[in-house]
């Protein structure tokens, strides 16, 4: 790999590192985008792995209390001195190979690399994927930035390119595995906050495969196997990704629901519901739960918004962004995080919509009270989801809802916690109908469609698709299960 950088870069300028002749006006416009995904940094001790000429590093130092700047090439490390070290005192500049640094455990708040890893081999990965779990503090975080499936900037690689532009799918399964234990102390991983692709390429590059990670070194529990820890599953995303969304699982549901779209009614829903948003050019979206981003490319390509599509499962979000193409207006960007963890600054979006998602979440009143926070004052939010009838359930509903993990409330239920979260001017309006009538035509379309959904599924699909929906249309007409609408607003200040 030093071969290949000593060809390619022989001022150790911007353009040589970033290998595209565009470099000044994608280092402006990505550097800030970066930053500000990055933790707060006030006080902490930051390790920068693959530092480079220092793109970050004084940024970095700006904040930090201490920032170690490791980079192999030498002449990067001069350059990085060079540009940096009389401004910010506090940089420690070490020029080596991160696979030989011997660095002390949980010596870090945050780990940070810049297009690092896809270097590595895939051995290497998994080894510093590990050392980097060790080297940062319980409750600090690692962060990554890479490119995959396609080189990044627009300069010549010659046959000696060691780079590998492997599918996000394999860093989320590496770093997702590691683990580490201090002697007889507890067993560490590293659990996901985000995962999302950089705006600033999607917007100037077409590029949605510039990615970035950000994870939490936390303390692993043994799972017991009960329903309280989703049949053996570490999280909700594991159960999720392995059970009703694995790919299988969700190729199936978007054959049912239409193209891009795994929410009851597909476009047809997408264009009933959308314009009561009454969306205007510019404005900002959350799209919780999004999905295969079938919603949010309607709204960006329709109302040339900017939407930040957002869901729990790995497996939704990669198969996303293996489809991503450019709007002809608007923009989309997706990212893997739990809506429950994440945090927004307050006022940041002018839309919250989501289809169909927050069923699988336990507390919806302090979630509520988020999406209250992070919309701008007359702000909407639009949601269409499960709930359950006024009624007792059935011994066959609860089983139901127990297997799938859901939190259900009746309609009214469901609108008077928007209401307690400070939303105005809601609307909570029971869609059972509407609900039924569209699985009815779902159903006969699978039928329609039997002997293509066989061929590309399997006859044991089929049954299960077709009796899974007809399921639904007995519990709505048993009064067991219903489908509701809510609309709310954030007053105007």
């Amino acid at each position: 790999m030093k071969s290949f950088w000593d060809g390619h870069c022989t001022t150790a300028s911007l353009q040589d590192v970033m290998l595209d002749s565009k470099a000044q006006v994608l280092d402006e416009a990505e550097k800030p985008e970066i930053f500000a995904m990055l933790p707060r940094m006030k006080g902490a001790r930051v390790l920068e792995l693959g530092a480079g000429i220092g793109r970050y590093t004084g940024c970095i130092a700006q904040s930090a209390l201490h920032v170690t700047s490791v980079d192999f090439v030498e002449k990067f490390v001069e350059k990085n001195r060079q540009l940096n070290g009389a401004i910010y005192p506090n940089i420690t500049f070490t020029c080596g190979d991160v696979m030989e640094l011997d660095l002390g455990e949980a010596s870090f708040d945050l780990v940070f690399s810049n297009w690092l890893l896809m270097y590595l081999s895939d051995s290497e990965l998994e080894r510093l994927a590990e050392r980097m779990l060790r080297w940062v503090k319980p409750g600090g975080r690692v962060f990554f930035r890479e490119s995959c499936h396609r080189q990044s900037g627009d300069r010549p690689r010659d046959s000696s390119n060691p780079t590998k532009y492997r599918d996000p799918k394999h860093y989320h399964r590496v770093f997702e595995t590691a683990q580490c234990q201090d002697g007889e102390g507890p067993t560490y991983g590293l659990e996901l906050d985000f995962s999302r692709c950089v705006r600033t390429y999607l917007q100037m590059k077409n590029n949605p495969h510039q990615m970035c990670w950000s994870w939490n070194k936390v303390m692993q529990e043994k799972t017991s196997g009960s329903t309280d820890d989703f049949y053996g599953y570490q999280s909700m995303r594991q159960f999720l990704d392995q059970q009703q969304y694995s790919v299988n699982g969700i190729l199936r549901y978007e054959k049912m629901f239409g193209k891009n779209f795994v929410s009851t009614g597909g476009p047809e829903t997408t264009a009933e519901f959308v314009p009561m948003l009454k969306l205007e050019s510019g404005e900002q979206v959350l799209d919780v739960g999004s999905g295969l981003g079938g919603g949010a490319l309607y709204m960006a390509e329709n109302y040339n918004v900017d939407v930040l599509g957002l869901d729990l499962s790995t497996n939704m979000v990669h198969i996303a962004l293996a489809r991503a193409v450019s709007c002809s207006q608007g923009s989309v960007l997706y990212e893997v995080s739990d809506i429950t963890k994440r945090e927004f600054a307050n006022e940041s979006f002018d839309v919250i919509y989501s289809r169909d998602t927050l069923l699988h979440i336990p507390n919806k009143a302090e979630v509520f009270k988020k999406f209250y926070r992070w919309l701008k004052p007359g702000g909407r939010i639009l949601i269409s989801d499960y709930c359950c009838g006024e009624g007792e359930w059935s011994e066959n509903f609860k089983s139901y809802v127990a297997q799938r993990h859901y939190t259900l409330h009746s309609v009214k239920h469901y609108g008077q916690l928007l209401s307690d979260a400070g939303f105005t001017d809601v609307l909570a309006d029971d869609r059972s109908k509407l609900f039924t009538d569209v699985l009815l035509r779902e159903i006969g379309k699978a039928s329609e469609q039997r002997d293509e959904l066989v061929k590309e599924f399997s006859e044991k699909d089929f049954e299960e698709l077709v009796c899974g929906w007809k399921a639904k249309v007995d519990r709505v007409s048993g009064g067991d299960q219903a489908w509701g609408l809510f609309y709310g607003r954030k007053a105007s200040q």
